[in-house]
Formats: structure tokens, sequence, C-alpha cells
């Protein structure tokens, strides 16, 4: 079952995927997706990020040493965005990209997970776009927090679907299109370090809990964006998400 959560009538509203791909609220009634307001999927733990999981990608940003184990890093949940979101390219920057990834969500506490019974500690997969701003980046193991920490830079959605419904996530077609142009075809078979491996690695020296979400990287074809753009990322059986670049936001003093 496909899940998500939208703003209506002034409320957060828990709601699934209707037959004929609208949003289902919980009495019944049918909405269509482009009618609602859109939040993250879920309220998400620690979120996980993955850098240089395909290794093609790492080609394209001309890295040629690749990471002797998972290049991860942490994000705060102000950088998350739902669905038909704005994210924001700074007016100083060159180069702002889009990265369509698979996001994993752990269902159960664990520690210590053996790479065999990884599966077991699933509780579904979710579309993410993880923006990244390169002008900033000056360490590809350890990004600045302006890299890939802005607020609204990362989109994710717009459902949450159970894992019980994807039958192989070692095996689903991402795709990303700026304006109707098709720019990025990969599959998460092609990733370097696969889930069960990743679920290992961040076991073995903490604590995973329900609701962390593990963003597993993105394949090569990432290109740049610009105020206006429209962003479409899409993993097959998981789910298509839209975004739109806007300037940079207005500050408000707190």
């Amino acid at each position: 079952m496909k899940h998500a959560r939208i703003l209506h009538q002034g409320q957060i509203v828990s709601v699934t995927e209707a037959a004929d791909g609208g949003v289902q609220l919980p009495g019944g009634s049918v909405i269509a997706e482009n009618q609602v307001t859109w939040l993250p999927p879920m309220n998400f733990g620690t979120i996980f990020a993955l850098g240089l999981n395909y290794a093609d990608h790492a080609k394209e940003i001309q890295f040629n040493k690749m990471p002797e184990e998972p290049l991860v890093f942490l994000k705060g949940p102000n950088a998350l965005v739902g669905h038909r979101g704005t994210s924001y390219r700074p007016p100083d920057v060159k180069y702002m990209h889009f990265e369509c990834e698979l996001g994993v969500v752990i269902g159960s506490r664990c520690r210590n997970v053996r790479r065999e019974d990884a599966y077991r500690y699933v509780a579904g997969y979710c579309t993410v776009n993880d923006y990244a701003i390169r002008d900033y980046l000056e360490n590809f193991y350890r990004p600045n927090l302006r890299v890939k920490n802005r607020d609204a830079c990362t989109p994710v959605g717009p459902w949450f679907v159970d894992a019980s419904d994807i039958a192989d996530p070692m095996n689903l077609q991402l795709r990303s299109w700026v304006n109707g142009e098709l720019k990025q075809d990969g599959n998460t078979r092609d990733m370097v370090n696969d889930i069960p491996s990743l679920i290992a690695h961040l076991s073995s020296f903490m604590t995973l809990s329900p609701g962390d979400l593990i963003m597993t990287g993105t394949p090569d074809g990432v290109s740049d964006c610009q105020v206006g753009d429209e962003v479409i990322t899409e993993i097959g059986g998981v789910g298509r998400l839209i975004n739109t670049i806007g300037g940079a936001p207005r500050t408000t003093a707190m």
C-alpha cells in the first residue's frame, strides 16, 4: 500500500493512494493529487545520505577514487519538502543539480544486523530528490552544510510504499526529467553498496530506529537546474516526485 501525509482543511491528514491514482482520505472520499498540499510522507527519524554510491555518477563528477566504505553523511529535517513543493536556488551559485534516489525506511529498532537479515528491518521505500549546490562543495567525504542541508533542498514522496509491495528493491528504474526532457535513467542494481550492506554497515556502530531514512545515492545523468525549472524524479513502483526550482526565499526574523 502507498501512504502519504497532506494538509487538508488546515489539518495534517494521513492518506493512501486511490485506485485511480488520486488521494484517498480516511473517510473514503478521493481528491485529485494535484489539488492537495503534500508533506513528506512521514515524520522521519535520523536521515542518512549516501555519496558516490553509483560508480557512473562518481565518474561523471570526476571523482576517480571510490571510497573504501560507504560515504555517509546526515541531513536535518529542515531539508525535506513534500511532493509539488519548491526548492530554492541561491542567486550566487553556478551549479545546482538534482539527484534521484531510492529512500529506504527502517521499520524496527536494530543493531549489528547481518547482511542476510537486513530486509527484515525495512518498513518501506520512497522517492527522494537530493539537490546539491556544487559551488559550495569542498570535500566529497564531508560535504558542508550549505551543499546538502539547505531548507527545502530535499523533496521526498509523494508516497511511502510498504516493503511488501516492492518485490526487488535492487532492480528499480530511476529516471529524472527537467522541463520534460529525460536527463537521468539508471537502476538500483548499479549501487556500489546495496541496501543490505548499507543496513549492516550502519547498524554495526549505531542503533537504527523506526522511521530512520537511508538515501541510497544517485546514478549518472545529473545536470544543472535553473529558477523556474520543473524537475521530476521517478522510481518504478515507488513514486513520481514533482518539484519546482524557485529563487532565494525571503528570510523572516525569528
